[in-house]
């Protein structure tokens, strides 16, 4: 496995020149305006040309720079890392409820709006840069731990994506060297695979899962529930967390399919000594039948919701 380009975001200047290369000819035309550029763009038709501004470093297709410029305000919250970390309190079921993790989730915001993160990962994969947003959010992820200076004891489970790691021994160099600068402890740290990413290659995220456990860290497996769950697949990642998705928790006290696929996932995660977390609990009464069949934590808007600031969970039970 090689290296690639982490697709740094480049700047599009809003006049300049468009250069566009084909083969061995070269031409370019300057520009006043993005709405210019949209023009010249849209106006070329042929698949083997390569297009840059001249504020650009690298080339890109022509529609993959039409897409950048577009979404120039979305390009420009990725360059300037303009976003945020909220926690959301994790909670141990098994004793007396305390705070055992706070989830980091990232809050993208431009021009003093919020832009729901999944628009934000979208553009960013749509245009090749989505390991670059991978590795800031984990990075704001763990300075913005180190800032709400939580205590050791209270774990940090930071989302990644698998697709955003090429070789695991470089690529997450970088996130050694934040967990480094910040002083915060390996073993605080859990890393867990994000909901929306599906596994393309489980040997690749096993090589990752593996990588983060040598350096003192754990790691989590998300969505548990969309064809995860089999003894095989988690025998061979050996997650130190499981966390089963919220649409299996939802009534989980009512509804029996659910109860039993509850009881199923425990079994087999039991067998291998993996940690179960119920996510999107909503109702006391979701709370109560996770903590009654031995689910060791939870999490959910019932227990605290995303904040800023990390605060206490808001339940009474």
């Amino acid at each position: 496995m090689h290296c690639t380009d982490c697709g740094i975001p480049d700047h599009i200047g809003r006049f300049g020149k468009l250069f566009i290369k084909r083969e061995q000819m070269h031409e370019e035309f300057e520009y006043q305006s993005f709405e210019e550029l949209e023009q010249l763009l849209i106006n070329i038709d042929s698949s083997d040309i390569l297009v840059k501004t001249s504020s650009q470093r690298g080339f890109y297709s022509p529609n993959q720079l039409l897409n950048l410029m577009k979404n120039h305000d979305l390009l420009e919250l990725i360059t300037s890392n303009s976003f945020s970390t909220h926690f959301q309190p994790i909670i141990d079921l098994q004793k007396n409820d305390e705070i055992f993790a706070y989830e980091c989730l990232l809050r993208p915001h431009f021009n003093g709006q919020s832009v729901p993160p999944f628009k934000l990962f979208e553009f960013a994969r749509e245009t090749n840069l989505h390991n670059y947003l991978d590795q800031k959010a984990r990075e704001s992820s763990i300075v913005s731990g180190s800032n709400q200076q939580i205590p050791s004891h209270i774990k940090l489970f930071i989302n990644f994506l698998p697709s955003s790691i090429y070789n695991p021994e470089y690529c997450l160099q970088h996130t050694f060297k934040i967990v480094r600068e910040n002083n915060i402890s390996p073993d605080q740290l859990v890393f867990e695979v994000v909901e929306s990413e599906k596994i393309h290659d489980i040997d690749h995220l096993e090589s990752i899962f593996k990588t983060y456990k040598k350096s003192g860290m754990q790691v989590a497996l998300d969505d548990v529930g969309a064809g995860y769950s089999t003894l095989a697949v988690l025998e061979k990642l050996q997650p130190d967390f499981v966390k089963i998705d919220r649409d299996y928790i939802s009534h989980c006290d009512t509804v029996l399919e659910k109860q039993l696929f509850l009881k199923s996932v425990l079994n087999v995660a039991t067998k291998l000594n993996i940690k179960v977390l119920a996510e999107g609990i909503e109702r006391i009464e979701e709370l109560q039948f996770c903590r009654d069949i031995g689910i060791h934590y939870g999490q959910g808007y019932y227990i605290g919701k995303p904040s800023p600031k990390v605060l206490t969970p808001i339940m009474s039970v």
